[in-house]
């Protein structure tokens, strides 16, 4: 019995050393990406204690509560099924024939935006893959939103990358982008990602709040502040996070990235002057992390704050987040009070010219 029980308990140890190994080994694979050398940020008024910070104080979580017992509210919730019930429909255009000489914008779903904006291709957020997370089974797209691959894009002039989060940098989508793409413009630290991707060095562009590189003539991007955090895994801020406001002699459009409401939109709009096109993260919002999205309330008056023009809800549409019905941005914002502004709300994967933009509808509903 004590020889059983001797090698009962060295099995178990070797089976746990075995499973710490590979646990060891996952989260060192290549999708986790890399953490930045801190030395070369010391400068940032937003960088100390070796964490980036926000200009607000913004916990993660609002109510007390720990990230596990979060997790388990999110998997266990029983009164709301945020995801759709049937595929969602979108439109697939050919994205290479579309005229350079018109400035358009097409949505792939939640935040990853197709824009061509003076003859040049602007790609923001891109994420092509099925899920969102690192693991093939947690945080799937909707069924129906995955109408398009890197193998489906044209050159791009530039990528623009909000932060490290797993639903904004995509590992396969990166890796993919790096043969056909002439610059990544990014935040402070998310050039390690790259990096370790195989990104040419030459090929990024770090940027903190309200530093901006004039990528052609006349087309000048300024990364701003953005109210959120960063981290791939246990290891958190490491890396910062922004907005973009991308600007030509025609028109200038922002892209909110992850934010929660703060007075950043006003005083963006009192610097730079009115917004044409605002892309404002409207989903993924809960009570339990208040600070760092936005419900549909929060991003129609951050888009009053910009004075946009118009507007399209970013962050919804492809990814279930957080428990609320996946159509919830959509109705809310459709009947909020828009005064001299207009929301777009173009299907996935549909090419709406910016000039002008045509109608767009309801498609959601059909769906619900």
């Amino acid at each position: 019995m004590k020889r059983r029980t001797i090698l009962s308990a060295a099995m178990a140890a070797a089976f746990a050393a075995g499973a710490g190994i590979a646990a060891e080994r996952f989260l060192h694979s290549a999708r986790f990406g890399a953490l930045p050398d801190e030395a070369q940020w010391i400068k940032s008024p937003h960088f100390r204690d070796g964490l980036f910070h926000n200009r607000l104080p913004t916990p993660v979580l609002t109510d007390g509560s720990s990230s596990l017992e979060a997790w388990v509210r999110f998997f266990f919730r029983d009164s709301i099924d945020p995801k759709p019930r049937r595929p969602l429909r979108g439109v697939k255009e050919n994205l290479r024939t579309l005229p350079r000489d018109k400035d358009w914008i097409v949505w792939f779903g939640h935040s990853s935006f197709l824009l061509n904006l003076q003859g040049r291709r602007l790609l923001i957020d891109p994420v092509f893959s099925d899920y969102a997370s690192p693991v093939s089974f947690a945080n799937r797209a909707f069924e129906g939103t995955s109408l398009y691959q890197v193998s489906d894009l044209p050159d791009i002039d530039c990528v623009l990358i909000s932060h490290d989060h797993w639903d904004h940098l995509d590992y396969p989508s990166l890796s993919a982008l790096k043969e056909k793409t002439k610059l990544f413009l990014v935040p402070l630290g998310v050039e390690a990602h790259l990096l370790r991707w195989g990104v040419a060095r030459e090929a990024i562009m770090s940027l903190d709040w309200e530093e901006h590189r004039t990528v052609a003539p006349g087309l000048r991007i300024t990364a701003t502040e953005a109210r959120h955090y960063s981290g791939r895994s246990f290891e958190q801020n490491k890396s910062f996070w922004c907005g973009w406001l991308i600007e030509t002699g025609r028109r200038k459009v922002f892209y909110s990235g992850d934010s929660g409401y703060g007075p950043h939109f006003k005083e963006l709009s009192h610097r730079y002057g009115r917004i044409d096109l605002a892309l404002i993260d409207s989903g993924q919002y809960n009570p339990s992390w208040a600070y760092i999205h936005m419900p549909p309330q929060e991003a129609f008056k951050a888009a009053q704050d910009l004075g946009a023009r118009y507007v399209i809800a970013a962050h919804v549409g492809r990814f279930s987040l957080a428990p609320h019905p996946w159509y919830e941005p959509f109705e809310q914002l459709s009947q909020a009070p828009w005064n001299g502004q207009k929301l777009l709300t173009p299907k996935i994967g549909e090419a709406l010219m910016l000039e002008h933009p045509a109608p767009t509808s309801a498609w959601w509903k059909a769906f619900i």
